[in-house]
């Protein structure tokens, strides 16, 4: 009996184990860390940090040229923040003026640095129903706090957490065209007062006013 072209008249056998193949090798796997309240790594955002928690006035973080941070009432250079993800939930905070990393030390001080140190500079990004967030250094847990904009010492930061409005960056104005002169009114006793013949130069004296 030739069982090669027994086989070959039965091709329905192969058929139903063929589908069962296909199937678990196309079955759909959920993406990791999918949802789209995850920020995700690379991911950028030009943000100003108001918080209004235990300030005598609303403040804006501001990250200075000499390494201090303070809190500042109105935006300015100095308050505009870069904030990148390094992976989901955490994200670096770099200040756009003066390229200097918010970091912060074990006792809670914040200062900035030209260096990005991943355990001073780290900080979990938790996003809270109002629209505020709450930031924590990823390495020591404690709650980025801005110090009372009267004080002038380096004490720790009080316990508990801040909340951080972050506003959008807004993008510097574009430079004004320069400006055009209006044009001059007619002239309403010139035989011509529309300039529609042209200049004096070779203009016949009866144009003339």
């Amino acid at each position: 009996m030739d069982w090669a072209g027994a086989e070959c008249e039965r091709p329905g056998l192969w058929v139903p184990a063929l589908a069962v193949l296909l199937m678990g090798a196309c079955q759909a796997r959920p993406i990791p860390d999918s949802s789209p309240l995850l920020q995700f790594g690379g991911q950028v955002r030009q943000r100003h940090l108001y918080t209004d928690d235990a300030q005598d006035t609303e403040v804006h973080l501001e990250i200075r040229a000499d390494g201090s941070v303070r809190g500042a009432a109105h935006r300015s250079p100095e308050s505009l923040l870069e904030l990148k993800a390094l992976k989901p939930g955490v994200i670096q905070i770099l200040g756009v003026r003066t390229s200097r990393f918010l970091c912060q030390r074990p006792d809670g001080t914040l200062y900035g640095s030209l260096h990005f140190d991943p355990e001073a500079c780290s900080f979990r990004e938790l996003l809270l129903a109002d629209g505020y967030n709450v930031y924590q250094s990823e390495a020591h847990g404690l709650p980025l706090r801005l110090l009372p904009s009267d004080s002038l010492s380096q004490d720790p930061a009080p316990a508990g957490p801040a909340r951080f409005l972050p506003l959008p960056g807004l993008p510097p104005a574009p430079p004004e065209p320069p400006g055009m002169l209006p044009p001059e009114p007619p002239d309403v006793g010139s035989s011509d007062p529309l300039s529609m013949v042209g200049p004096l130069q070779g203009r016949s004296p009866s144009y003339a006013s």
